[in-house]
């Protein structure tokens, strides 16, 4: 009776430390996963970017700093007089801004009369993205207002935006057209769909002309977001993330996963970047960037 007692009390030791064993196992587990993107050791197929203005209440140089502790290697939709900024950090911008007090997402190229001042604005910005040895320059559709169908604001955008081509082609600087979403954050913005950004491409037929894929924006719009990129990835030039719904972190509290979609791009062989472009929800937001670009680097 007694050598049973002793059994039995032993057993209960070996399951009780093994539980301990486990429960501190699945802790630990938790906080790798929490904690994924630490350092600079990135696995180098995504290349990783953060949209400027998600952070602009962190000093310009303070973030790049913490865009080098973290691996990204640009600090994107910057206007010509931060370029110096990021270069002294090493740092690229992906992707440079267009926008101004005159030109942006609602005031694009899909409307004639507004062709002459886009055509000079972007030449200019042209000449600076091309004079600091960056490659991407942003533009948009522009709204509908009502007051054009999607069709002739197609042409419209591909007759005005040709009219810069063999410029942006003699200085090897892209023009890439942002996908954004109508529904929630930009009512009434044409270029919407994926398809619309894919046909004005065609139209348009050149190298230099190419997609803003924002998963953000086109979950919210059409969804199928994996399949969309793997069927239509030789127009995508650039990519922006973000949870939906509310464009917060991209972790679990949203509905998208995103290991699964970069992984898909990574697999079209894309060699561009990547944007963080989530607005943080919450108090530490560069300890939100950093988790965002850990979920990103599969």
């Amino acid at each position: 009776m007694e050598n049973s007692n002793s059994r039995r009390n032993a057993m209960k030791k070996i399951v009780g430390g093994a539980a301990t064993v486990a429960t501190a196992g699945l802790i630990a587990s938790r906080i790798d996963a929490a904690d994924i993107g630490m350092g600079s050791e990135l696995k180098g197929k995504i290349n990783h970017s953060v949209c400027r203005w998600c952070y602009d209440s962190v000093p310009l140089d303070a973030l790049c700093k913490s865009a080098k502790d973290i691996g990204l290697a640009s600090i994107e939709l910057l206007k010509p007089e931060e370029f110096e900024t990021v270069k002294k950090h090493g740092l690229s911008c992906a992707m440079v801004s267009s926008t101004s007090k005159d030109w942006g997402i609602v005031k694009g190229w899909n409307k004639k009369e507004h062709h002459e001042g886009l055509e000079k604005w972007h030449k200019y910005l042209i000449d600076e993205t091309a004079k600091a040895g960056f490659t991407n320059l942003i533009c948009f559709s522009g709204n509908r207002d009502s007051a054009i169908d999607d069709e002739q604001g197609m042409k419209n955008c591909a007759e005005g935006l040709k009219r810069i081509l063999s410029y942006a082609e003699s200085k090897k600087v892209v023009l890439v057209m942002e996908l954004l979403n109508s529904k929630v954050d930009h009512k009434d913005y044409m270029c919407d769909h994926t398809k619309w950004g894919v046909d004005l491409c065609k139209m348009i037929g050149s190298a230099n002309f190419k997609l803003l894929y924002d998963i953000y924006h086109m979950q919210i719009m059409e969804g199928d977001v994996i399949r969309t990129i793997k069927e239509n990835q030789q127009y995508i030039a650039h990519y922006h993330t973000g949870g939906v719904p509310g464009r917060h972190e991209i972790d679990e509290t949203q509905e998208l996963y995103y290991p699964s979609i970069m992984k898909a791009i990574a697999d079209t062989g894309f060699k561009g970047f990547v944007a963080q472009e989530f607005i943080p929800a919450r108090k530490d937001k560069l300890a939100s960037l950093k988790q965002g670009v850990g979920i990103c680097d599969v």
